[in-house]
Protein backbone atom coordinates (compact mmCIF):
# COMPACT_ATOMS: atom_id res chain seq x y z
CA UNK A 1 0.00 0.00 0.00
CA UNK A 2 1.41 3.41 -0.96
CA UNK A 3 1.77 6.31 1.46
CA UNK A 4 -0.91 8.22 -0.48
CA UNK A 5 -3.48 5.41 -0.26
CA UNK A 6 -2.77 5.01 3.45
CA UNK A 7 -3.32 8.73 4.07
CA UNK A 8 -6.52 8.74 2.02
CA UNK A 9 -8.02 6.20 4.41
CA UNK A 10 -7.17 8.18 7.53
CA UNK A 11 -9.19 10.95 9.14
CA UNK A 12 -6.61 13.63 9.82
CA UNK A 13 -8.88 15.00 12.55
CA UNK A 14 -7.54 12.05 14.56
CA UNK A 15 -4.21 13.86 14.72
CA UNK A 16 -5.84 16.67 16.72
CA UNK A 17 -7.48 14.12 19.03
CA UNK A 18 -4.19 12.28 19.49
CA UNK A 19 -2.37 15.50 20.37
CA UNK A 20 -5.03 16.45 22.95
CA UNK A 21 -4.99 12.96 24.51
CA UNK A 22 -1.20 12.94 24.75
CA UNK A 23 -1.14 16.45 26.22
CA UNK A 24 -3.99 16.04 28.72
CA UNK A 25 -3.55 12.31 29.47
CA UNK A 26 -7.28 12.20 30.10
CA UNK A 27 -10.25 11.61 27.81
CA UNK A 28 -12.38 14.04 29.81
CA UNK A 29 -9.87 16.89 29.76
CA UNK A 30 -8.96 16.26 26.12
CA UNK A 31 -12.66 16.41 25.17
CA UNK A 32 -13.04 19.71 27.05
CA UNK A 33 -9.97 21.11 25.30
CA UNK A 34 -11.38 20.24 21.87
CA UNK A 35 -14.96 21.25 22.79
CA UNK A 36 -16.17 17.73 22.05
CA UNK A 37 -18.39 15.34 23.99
CA UNK A 38 -16.61 12.65 25.96
CA UNK A 39 -18.25 9.83 23.90
CA UNK A 40 -17.02 11.46 20.68
CA UNK A 41 -13.45 11.60 21.90
CA UNK A 42 -13.69 8.07 23.30
CA UNK A 43 -14.66 6.95 19.80
CA UNK A 44 -11.60 8.71 18.39
CA UNK A 45 -9.41 7.02 21.00
CA UNK A 46 -10.85 3.64 19.98
CA UNK A 47 -9.98 4.33 16.34
CA UNK A 48 -6.47 5.41 17.31
CA UNK A 49 -5.99 2.26 19.37
CA UNK A 50 -7.14 0.15 16.46
CA UNK A 51 -4.87 1.95 14.01
CA UNK A 52 -1.72 1.78 16.14
CA UNK A 53 -2.41 -1.49 17.89
CA UNK A 54 -1.61 0.22 21.17
CA UNK A 55 -3.85 1.46 24.03
CA UNK A 56 -2.25 4.97 23.99
CA UNK A 57 -3.65 5.61 27.50
CA UNK A 58 -3.35 2.92 30.17
CA UNK A 59 -5.01 3.02 33.57
CA UNK A 60 -2.69 3.16 36.58
CA UNK A 61 -4.78 3.15 39.74
CA UNK A 62 -7.11 6.14 39.61
CA UNK A 63 -5.24 7.87 36.78
CA UNK A 64 -4.21 7.24 33.21
CA UNK A 65 -0.64 7.21 31.91
CA UNK A 66 0.71 7.32 28.39
CA UNK A 67 2.06 4.04 27.10
CA UNK A 68 5.74 3.94 26.06
CA UNK A 69 4.59 3.97 22.44
CA UNK A 70 2.45 7.07 23.03
CA UNK A 71 5.41 8.81 24.65
CA UNK A 72 7.43 8.16 21.48
CA UNK A 73 4.57 9.57 19.39
CA UNK A 74 4.31 12.78 21.41
CA UNK A 75 7.04 14.77 19.69
CA UNK A 76 6.10 13.57 16.19
CA UNK A 77 2.47 14.50 16.83
CA UNK A 78 3.33 18.08 17.76
CA UNK A 79 5.58 18.48 14.72
CA UNK A 80 2.95 16.99 12.40
CA UNK A 81 0.27 19.33 13.72
CA UNK A 82 2.54 22.35 13.30
CA UNK A 83 3.35 21.31 9.73
CA UNK A 84 -0.33 20.77 8.87
CA UNK A 85 -1.20 24.13 10.39
CA UNK A 86 1.39 25.80 8.18
CA UNK A 87 -0.07 24.19 5.07
CA UNK A 88 -3.55 25.55 5.72
CA UNK A 89 -2.37 28.95 6.98
CA UNK A 90 -0.43 29.59 3.75
CA UNK A 91 -1.95 32.01 1.28
CA UNK A 92 -1.50 32.32 -2.48
CA UNK A 93 -1.13 36.08 -2.16
CA UNK A 94 0.32 37.50 1.02
CA UNK A 95 0.64 41.03 2.32
CA UNK A 96 2.76 41.35 5.48
CA UNK A 97 0.70 44.24 6.86
CA UNK A 98 -2.45 42.10 6.63
CA UNK A 99 -0.97 38.87 7.99
CA UNK A 100 -1.37 37.28 11.41
CA UNK A 101 1.25 34.57 10.83
CA UNK A 102 3.50 33.36 13.63
CA UNK A 103 7.12 32.58 12.77
CA UNK A 104 8.91 30.18 15.12
CA UNK A 105 12.69 30.46 15.47
CA UNK A 106 15.12 28.35 17.47
CA UNK A 107 18.29 29.90 18.87
CA UNK A 108 20.25 30.89 21.95
CA UNK A 109 19.66 33.89 24.17
CA UNK A 110 22.59 35.50 22.34
CA UNK A 111 20.80 35.27 19.00
CA UNK A 112 17.51 36.47 20.45
CA UNK A 113 19.03 39.42 22.34
CA UNK A 114 20.84 40.63 19.24
CA UNK A 115 19.25 39.91 15.86
CA UNK A 116 15.99 38.49 17.22
CA UNK A 117 15.08 41.64 19.10
CA UNK A 118 15.77 43.85 16.07
CA UNK A 119 13.72 41.52 13.84
CA UNK A 120 10.78 41.85 16.21
CA UNK A 121 11.03 45.64 16.11
CA UNK A 122 11.16 45.77 12.31
CA UNK A 123 8.21 43.40 12.06
CA UNK A 124 6.17 45.48 14.51
CA UNK A 125 6.62 48.52 12.25
CA UNK A 126 5.77 46.79 8.96
CA UNK A 127 3.50 43.89 9.84
CA UNK A 128 1.85 44.55 13.22
CA UNK A 129 -0.22 41.35 13.02
CA UNK A 130 2.81 39.11 12.50
CA UNK A 131 4.19 37.41 15.60
CA UNK A 132 7.54 35.77 16.35
CA UNK A 133 8.01 32.88 18.73
CA UNK A 134 11.66 32.61 19.81
CA UNK A 135 12.40 29.17 21.26
CA UNK A 136 15.62 28.34 23.10
CA UNK A 137 17.45 25.47 21.50
CA UNK A 138 19.37 22.82 23.40
CA UNK A 139 21.75 20.02 22.38
CA UNK A 140 18.84 17.67 21.63
CA UNK A 141 17.17 20.23 19.34
CA UNK A 142 20.44 21.02 17.55
CA UNK A 143 21.24 17.35 16.93
CA UNK A 144 17.75 16.86 15.46
CA UNK A 145 17.72 20.17 13.54
CA UNK A 146 16.89 18.63 10.15
CA UNK A 147 13.63 17.24 11.57
CA UNK A 148 12.82 20.12 13.94
CA UNK A 149 13.06 22.65 11.14
CA UNK A 150 10.32 20.93 9.18
CA UNK A 151 7.84 22.37 11.68
CA UNK A 152 9.74 25.52 12.71
CA UNK A 153 10.76 28.42 10.49
CA UNK A 154 14.44 28.65 11.31
CA UNK A 155 17.36 28.40 13.67
CA UNK A 156 19.87 31.17 14.42
CA UNK A 157 23.21 29.47 15.06
CA UNK A 158 26.80 30.04 13.89
CA UNK A 159 28.49 28.05 11.16
CA UNK A 160 30.35 24.92 12.19
CA UNK A 161 27.48 23.05 13.83
CA UNK A 162 24.77 22.45 11.18
CA UNK A 163 25.33 21.05 7.70
CA UNK A 164 23.21 20.13 4.70
CA UNK A 165 20.53 22.80 5.24
CA UNK A 166 19.91 26.09 3.41
CA UNK A 167 21.10 29.20 5.23
CA UNK A 168 21.76 32.89 4.91
CA UNK A 169 24.72 34.53 6.63
CA UNK A 170 23.79 37.24 9.13
CA UNK A 171 26.78 38.93 10.81
CA UNK A 172 30.25 38.21 12.15
CA UNK A 173 31.16 38.54 15.79
CA UNK A 174 34.25 38.14 17.98
CA UNK A 175 34.93 36.34 21.25
CA UNK A 176 35.95 38.14 24.44
CA UNK A 177 36.91 37.00 27.93
CA UNK A 178 34.85 37.81 31.02
CA UNK A 179 36.48 38.00 34.46
CA UNK A 180 35.36 39.37 37.79
CA UNK A 181 36.32 42.88 38.83
CA UNK A 182 37.65 41.32 42.04
CA UNK A 183 39.82 38.75 40.25
CA UNK A 184 43.36 39.82 41.23
CA UNK A 185 45.02 37.03 39.26
CA UNK A 186 44.11 38.74 35.97
CA UNK A 187 45.83 42.02 35.24
CA UNK A 188 45.06 44.48 32.47
CA UNK A 189 44.86 41.59 30.04
CA UNK A 190 44.11 37.89 30.17
CA UNK A 191 47.24 35.76 29.77
CA UNK A 192 47.67 32.23 28.47
CA UNK A 193 48.63 31.24 32.02
CA UNK A 194 45.25 32.57 33.19
CA UNK A 195 43.55 30.50 30.48
CA UNK A 196 45.36 27.35 31.61
CA UNK A 197 45.24 27.78 35.39
CA UNK A 198 41.99 29.52 36.33
CA UNK A 199 38.63 27.71 36.52
CA UNK A 200 36.08 28.23 33.74
CA UNK A 201 32.41 28.84 33.15
CA UNK A 202 31.59 27.24 29.80
CA UNK A 203 28.45 27.28 27.68
CA UNK A 204 26.66 24.14 26.41
CA UNK A 205 29.63 21.71 26.18
CA UNK A 206 28.17 18.81 24.22
CA UNK A 207 28.92 16.98 20.98
CA UNK A 208 26.72 19.28 18.91
CA UNK A 209 26.58 22.42 21.09
CA UNK A 210 29.86 24.19 21.66
CA UNK A 211 31.67 27.40 20.81
CA UNK A 212 34.54 27.73 18.37
CA UNK A 213 36.67 29.57 20.94
CA UNK A 214 36.33 26.68 23.42
CA UNK A 215 37.56 24.29 20.73
CA UNK A 216 40.48 26.61 19.92
CA UNK A 217 41.63 26.58 23.54
CA UNK A 218 41.80 22.79 23.39
CA UNK A 219 43.61 22.95 20.06
CA UNK A 220 46.21 25.15 21.74
CA UNK A 221 46.98 22.22 24.05
CA UNK A 222 45.01 23.50 27.05
CA UNK A 223 42.24 21.50 28.70
CA UNK A 224 40.20 24.10 30.61
CA UNK A 225 39.25 23.28 34.19
CA UNK A 226 35.47 23.65 33.93
CA UNK A 227 33.60 24.40 37.18
CA UNK A 228 30.24 25.40 35.67
CA UNK A 229 28.39 24.68 32.43
CA UNK A 230 25.47 27.01 31.70
CA UNK A 231 23.21 26.94 28.64
CA UNK A 232 22.90 30.72 28.48
CA UNK A 233 25.36 33.36 27.32
CA UNK A 234 23.62 36.18 29.17
CA UNK A 235 23.66 34.24 32.44
CA UNK A 236 27.38 33.49 32.18
CA UNK A 237 28.63 36.80 33.72
CA UNK A 238 26.58 36.06 36.86
CA UNK A 239 28.64 32.90 37.36
CA UNK A 240 31.89 34.86 36.90
CA UNK A 241 31.25 37.90 39.11
CA UNK A 242 32.81 37.58 42.55
CA UNK A 243 34.88 34.51 41.59
CA UNK A 244 38.25 33.77 40.00
CA UNK A 245 36.57 32.12 36.98
CA UNK A 246 36.91 33.00 33.31
CA UNK A 247 34.14 32.87 30.72
CA UNK A 248 33.67 33.58 27.02
CA UNK A 249 31.03 35.82 25.48
CA UNK A 250 30.42 37.36 22.09
CA UNK A 251 31.40 40.99 21.53
CA UNK A 252 27.76 41.91 20.82
CA UNK A 253 26.89 40.92 24.41
CA UNK A 254 29.76 42.88 25.99
CA UNK A 255 27.63 46.02 26.63
CA UNK A 256 25.02 43.90 28.41
CA UNK A 257 27.68 42.20 30.54
CA UNK A 258 29.17 45.55 31.51
CA UNK A 259 25.76 46.93 32.46
CA UNK A 260 25.31 44.01 34.86
CA UNK A 261 28.39 45.20 36.76
CA UNK A 262 30.92 43.19 38.72
CA UNK A 263 32.83 41.96 35.66
CA UNK A 264 35.46 43.09 33.19
CA UNK A 265 35.34 42.20 29.50
CA UNK A 266 38.83 41.74 28.02
CA UNK A 267 40.43 40.58 24.76
CA UNK A 268 41.66 37.00 24.53
CA UNK A 269 45.42 36.34 24.43
CA UNK A 270 45.12 34.43 21.15
CA UNK A 271 43.47 35.30 17.81
CA UNK A 272 40.08 33.65 18.24
CA UNK A 273 38.35 32.69 15.00
CA UNK A 274 35.36 35.01 14.52
CA UNK A 275 31.97 33.35 14.53
CA UNK A 276 29.70 33.79 11.52
CA UNK A 277 26.08 33.77 12.59
CA UNK A 278 23.51 32.40 10.16
CA UNK A 279 19.81 31.70 9.84
CA UNK A 280 19.15 28.07 8.86
CA UNK A 281 15.89 26.51 7.64
CA UNK A 282 14.49 23.35 6.07
CA UNK A 283 14.31 23.20 2.23
CA UNK A 284 10.52 22.80 2.47
CA UNK A 285 10.39 26.56 3.17
CA UNK A 286 12.58 27.62 0.22
CA UNK A 287 9.78 28.88 -2.05
CA UNK A 288 7.42 30.11 0.70
CA UNK A 289 6.86 33.82 -0.01
CA UNK A 290 6.14 34.55 3.65
CA UNK A 291 9.32 32.77 4.69
CA UNK A 292 11.32 34.68 2.07
CA UNK A 293 9.99 37.93 3.56
CA UNK A 294 11.04 36.77 7.02
CA UNK A 295 14.54 35.87 5.81
CA UNK A 296 14.92 39.34 4.35
CA UNK A 297 13.91 40.80 7.70
CA UNK A 298 16.67 38.81 9.42
CA UNK A 299 19.25 40.00 6.89
CA UNK A 300 18.21 43.62 7.44
CA UNK A 301 18.27 43.22 11.21
CA UNK A 302 21.70 41.56 11.06
CA UNK A 303 23.07 44.55 9.12
CA UNK A 304 21.84 46.82 11.92
CA UNK A 305 23.49 44.62 14.56
CA UNK A 306 26.75 44.51 12.58
CA UNK A 307 26.78 48.30 12.12
CA UNK A 308 26.64 48.92 15.85
CA UNK A 309 23.71 51.35 15.41
CA UNK A 310 21.31 49.19 17.41
CA UNK A 311 20.31 51.55 20.23
CA UNK A 312 19.11 48.72 22.46
CA UNK A 313 22.62 47.22 22.66
CA UNK A 314 24.46 50.42 23.59
CA UNK A 315 26.05 51.10 26.93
Amino acid sequence: MTDHSLLSRLDLNLLTSLDALITERSVTRAAERLHLSQPALSASLARLRNHFGDPILARRGNTYELTPFALRLAEHTTMALDAARRVFESQASWEPNESAREFSIYGSDYGFTTVGRVVSELAAERAPGVRFRFMLHNPVVVEDAANRLRAADGMVIPHGILTGLPFVDLWRDDWLAVVSETNQEVGEAVSMDNIAQLPWVMTYQSRSAFTSAERQIQQLGIEPRVEVVVESFQALPHFVAGTNRIGLIQAALAPIARRLGGVRVLPLPFPATPLVNALWWHPVHNADSEHIWMRGLFEEAAAIVASGTDAGAED
